[in-house]
């Protein structure tokens, strides 16, 4: 057991390792966010949540819908700065970094029938009650078991560098699959990949079903712990979603599963029936 005195003479990267913080995440201060805006973002979160496929032009009349007369220009913003984009292709709305390289979609017309056979990781948006932080995860397609998941208060590639290295100290899929964000173009993301001789693959701009499987997961985390639980803080937060990962990996049967759950197939406890089929994109 670590004791108060011990964690004194550990150095901060030690500390945020064993509590698996990110270490942004230790000086957090709630984002100086307008009022306001923090309850559009909260708004767009949801619309999203339910409606992957809206763009900036639709969640508008959304809001207008909702009583929130506001312009196109800032609920662009808004969405670009919760790290959100529409399914339908626009004009000027990827945000990869067009210095990265972007690797080709390897899923397309392939069934995925083993586990770690294909991982896929996202980022989401997690609302607070004075602000907001974002989660990111890696999956296993097949099981849908969350292999790693990480918290921070900004977008950059590191936490999803220090994400991507806690789900490898438990395997290597063949493929790895993720949109074209910065964070996942990245030289330090792309690197640790190669290095482990991962096959890597970007979803097109339609990305809601190219990574259909962590959209999913973000609705059902959202629906059934963030929305309920109301979450004030970055450890609060931290400590629910654990309790909530725990369940959903150990506890929740999926019908998709033949009724087990994720850690059941993902570990090899039991043999599930049917194959995935990867949605085609429209």
């Amino acid at each position: 057991m670590i004791t108060q005195e011990d964690m004194l003479t550990i150095s901060v990267r030690r500390q945020c390792e064993l509590l698996e913080l990110n270490r942004s995440s230790l000086y957090y201060d709630p984002v100086p966010v307008n009022t306001e805006d923090i309850q559009l973002m909260n708004i767009i979160d949801e619309e999203f949540t339910k409606r992957p496929c809206l763009g900036s032009r639709q969640m508008k009349w959304r809001l207008w819908d909702r009583g929130f007369k506001v312009g196109r220009k800032r609920v662009r913003r808004l969405m670009r700065d919760m790290g959100l984009e529409g399914v339908v292709p626009t004009k000027n709305t990827s945000k990869r970094n067009p210095q990265h390289r972007v690797y080709p979609y390897l899923l397309r017309g392939v069934t995925v029938n083993r586990v770690n056979q294909v991982w896929s990781m996202d980022i989401t948006y997690i609302r607070l009650g004075r602000g907001f932080v974002y989660l990111a995860a890696v999956v296993d397609w097949q099981s849908r078991y969350v292999i790693a998941w990480r918290l921070s208060n900004t977008l950059t590639a590191d936490f999803c560098v220090e994400c991507l290295q806690d789900a490898l100290q438990y395997g290597r899929p063949e493929i790895f699959n993720t949109d074209q964000g910065c964070q996942f173009t990245s030289e330090a993301f792309v690197g640790v990949l190669l290095k482990a001789g991962i096959a890597i693959s970007m979803d097109g701009r339609g990305r809601a079903l190219d990574n259909i499987f962590v959209e999913r997961l973000w609705r059902t985390v959202k629906y059934e712990d963030v929305y309920i639980k109301g979450y004030q803080t970055i450890p609060e937060a931290q400590e629910g979603l654990k309790d909530y990962f725990d369940y959903y990996n150990m506890e929740r049967r999926h019908s998709s599963l033949k009724h087990n759950t994720p850690w059941t197939v993902f570990s090899g406890l039991e043999i599930i029936g049917p194959k995935v089929a990867i949605p085609q994109k429209i």
